[in-house]
């Protein structure tokens, strides 16, 4: 077991140091400014569903983008909101400061509410790049300017853009920010590298043309979530190469974290579901070994502290497992804005191995609460 578990982690080490080299390979984009076409327009979509505390924050924040306002459209989809998100809506529409549609959906069953009120959304849309985000989120007065800059630069197919999360007020809050870097931080690196698996919603654009020719969700439509991996993949099978993250601090948008663990449950549980109907090798080899390598080092942990194994386990858990994802995790807080958090890496590494086991157990779970809906 020793021996075997010292290839193990050498393998993880040498993809923690593959990421890191991966990471600081990929260019800041856009590399320049170019004018805009006058009959360029992309739509921003955006889901709500009982937004009120936040959806008047991120329309402020749309009314203050430095891309010229005739170049964009604003579709906000009420899912059947029960407090007081349409009013405020509504009363941002009728001040005219942009161009702003609000669709209103009934409250009814449907397997992917989220797919449907984007599906609902782009029957309205008319720009030729499509931007997605989330009622909670918050975005900076480049952010549109800076999509559209590395569309017209790159003539890329996808987009998908870093997004981490507000002002941490607890030790929850800093844990869900650093174990949410890693995955936009491995997303965005598998993506350069070709072999795409994740990316978030909350900072998405893609071009409504290839969005079409893919036939947009159908195949997954009845997969409750996945509206922005799944679009990811189809784009990049049919379109190889076409697909860029956009690593420009410009274009971080940020949300909300989860306000306590019941919550958060459900989040990952949700983001679960797709990952367990995803049968790409290239995800699934990343999950299992993801797994297998924080389950073994539980093991060896235990082993270590029964002295068992005190000598070779516990460093090697330290000096292969812990350093190079130290080095990753590093980069990705850094360029997040959220370099105060670097110190607390080794005590969210310490706690991680539990969090995938336990996830990745309570995965198998069917179903799931969403905004007050059952999923599965």
């Amino acid at each position: 077991m020793i021996y075997a578990a010292f290839i193990i982690f050498f393998l993880y080490a040498v993809a923690c140091l593959w990421l890191c080299a991966q990471w600081i390979r990929i260019p800041q984009r856009p590399s320049d400014s170019i004018p805009v076409p006058n009959d360029f327009k992309l739509s921003v979509i955006i889901p709500v569903r009982n937004e009120e505390r936040n959806i008047g924050v991120l329309l402020n924040d749309l009314q203050q983008q430095t891309l010229d306002k005739r170049h964009i459209e604003v579709v906000v989809v009420n899912d059947a909101s029960s407090d007081a998100t349409e009013a405020i809506v509504r009363a941002f529409e009728e001040g005219q400061f942009f161009d702003l549609k609000l669709i209103s959906l009934n409250d009814v069953a449907v397997k992917s509410p989220k797919k449907r009120a984007i599906t609902a959304a782009l029957k309205v849309a008319s720009g030729q790049l499509i931007v997605t985000t989330d009622g909670d989120c918050r975005v900076g007065a480049k952010w549109l300017e800076t999509i559209v800059q590395t569309y017209l630069q790159t003539n890329a197919k996808f987009i998908s853009g870093p997004v981490t999360f507000l002002d941490e007020k607890n030790s929850f809050d800093i844990f869900q920010t650093i174990e949410f870097a890693s995955l936009i931080g491995t997303g965005a690196c598998l993506l350069e590298a070709g072999h795409p698996t994740m990316c978030n919603g909350a900072n998405l654009a893609y071009q409504r043309a290839a969005f079409d020719e893919v036939g947009g969700y159908e195949g997954v439509d009845q997969i409750a979530s996945g509206d922005d991996e799944f679009l990811l993949q189809k784009i990049h099978q049919r379109y190889p190469g076409s697909a860029y993250f956009l690593k420009n601090e410009a274009a971080i948008v940020r949300t909300q974290p989860q306000e306590n663990w019941r919550a958060f449950y459900r989040q990952r549980i949700r983001w679960a579901g797709k990952w367990a109907v995803n049968r790409r090798p290239a995800t699934m080899i990343v999950a299992v070994f993801v797994f297998v390598v924080n389950a073994l080092t539980i093991v060896l942990v235990a082993k270590a502290l029964g002295e068992e194994m005190r000598n070779f386990g516990m460093n090697t858990i330290l000096i292969l497992k812990f350093l190079p994802e130290f080095l990753f995790l590093g980069l990705i807080i850094s360029f997040l804005k959220k370099r105060i958090l670097v110190w607390y890496i080794p005590l969210v590494q310490l706690f991680y191995p539990f969090y995938v086991l336990f996830f990745g157990l309570a995965a198998q779970q069917k179903e799931y609460e969403w905004k007050g809906r059952r999923l599965r």
